[in-house]
């Protein structure tokens, strides 16, 4: 899942039913959230991000996540989630 733009408030309910719809699915078993083309992401987006991965682990599924800009992964820092989250620096081809 590709995401553009910004990923805050404004955005959380779309980007929430999106992932759900996705999570509903059997497959895929690893879901790659690609931040590569966000610009920006609020506290909002960070605990849904932070829920997708939770939800995913008591499932037994992989949630992984390409950070991409400097102003992203320094959110995940400065927060203490590039530790606890599954950072890749790219997608995986499988």
């Amino acid at each position: 899942m590709a995401l553009s733009g910004e990923l805050d408030l404004s955005s959380a309910l779309l980007f929430d039913e999106e992932l759900r719809r996705i999570e509903a699915d059997d497959l895929p078993r690893t879901l790659v959230l690609d931040l590569r083309r966000l610009k920006f992401l609020d506290s909002t987006g960070l605990r849904l991000i932070w829920s997708a991965h939770s939800r995913a682990r008591r499932c037994g599924r992989m949630l992984k996540i390409v950070p991409g800009t400097d102003a992203v992964r320094r959110i995940f820092r400065l927060t203490g989630m590039n530790e606890r989250l599954d950072i890749v620096d790219e997608a995986p081809t499988t």
